[in-house]
């Protein structure tokens, strides 16, 4: 799907107040994206998708952090509901990459922690799965299909905009481009328990630019710091930290052919998820879907 000019100008609205009047084309998508990753991205942002003969999503490796930035005029967030959390059925976006999305999917990559942690919320399709609370870290979805994030109630939900999806998962990591006081000397208390109980662990965490795009990073030893500050050179203003330790974090691209896509892993080392979630999981996550 194509956009406007006046819904690419509004989407670079990444101000504090976290609102954004851009809308996504209902028009349906005609060819599948054309995603392609490198065998070793470096510093430089590297074009990995192309949507309609644009440039939709970016890589980059810094140290040892994997980046990947998504253009949401062109590609849009969705927050799937894993089999066991919050399970159920009805949802929009289930435990696996869909029918709907199998020709539409850019990327996908973990949620939060779970469910019974304290310091999260989940809501999709209307449905209150973990209550939402006040001052948490959140990733929140529009009907309009754009994805802002900030600080429930003191930056997001914007007004006036109808809320499709939000994930809640601690207090913000980045806010207004400043890491966190937090992320030095609350590792553990603040930032989730660790295996092991190390502090650069695998670790996730997406955030949002000034100019609206989307991104993700993660790595397989990061504290805290390390993933906010990879961020913020990246240009995020806002982030919230996404689920930690080995076995549950993961990112990929998809490569389109006749038969369906091809989950290519993006984080060096990492252990995976069963099924690439092209088959069911048991925990919410995330896909990046062409617009």
């Amino acid at each position: 799907r194509s956009q406007s000019s006046a819904a690419a100008s509004s989407a670079g609205t990444g101000g504090a107040g976290g609102h954004t009047s851009a809308r996504v084309s209902s028009a349906p998508v005609l060819t599948a994206p054309v995603v392609k990753a490198p065998r070793r991205p470096g510093r430089a942002w590297t074009p990995v998708a192309r949507v309609g003969g644009r440039s939709a999503a970016w890589i980059a490796q810094r140290s040892s952090v994997t980046l990947l930035r998504f253009d949401q005029r062109l590609a849009h967030l969705a927050l799937h509901a894993g089999s066991r959390e919050p399970g159920g059925h009805g949802w929009t976006y289930g435990d696996r990459i869909g029918t709907s999305e199998v020709h539409q999917v850019l990327a996908a990559f973990n949620g939060g922690f779970k469910l019974s942690h304290s310091s999260v919320g989940f809501m999709a399709d209307g449905r209150v799965a973990v209550p939402l609370a006040a001052g948490l870290g959140s990733i929140v979805t529009y009907q309009n299909g754009m994805t802002q994030i900030g600080a429930w109630h003191a930056g997001v939900p914007a007004a006036g905009l109808k809320v499709v999806s939000v994930l809640q998962n601690l207090h913000l990591l980045v806010d207004r481009g400043v890491a966190a006081l937090t992320v030095e000397n609350c590792v553990l208390a603040c930032w989730g328990a660790t295996v092991g109980g190390g502090s650069e662990v695998a670790r996730t965490a997406l955030g949002i630019r000034g100019d609206g795009q989307l991104v993700w990073a993660a790595g397989e030893h990061l504290s805290p710091a390390m993933i906010a500050q990879a961020l913020i050179g990246a240009g995020a203003v806002r982030a919230v930290q996404l689920d930690i330790n080995p076995y549950w974090i993961a990112g990929y691209l998809y490569s389109h052919h006749p038969g369906g896509p091809t989950a290519v892993p993006v984080v060096p080392g990492q252990f995976g998820i069963p099924g690439r979630y092209l088959a069911p999981h048991g925990r919410d996550f995330f896909t990046i879907l062409a617009n």
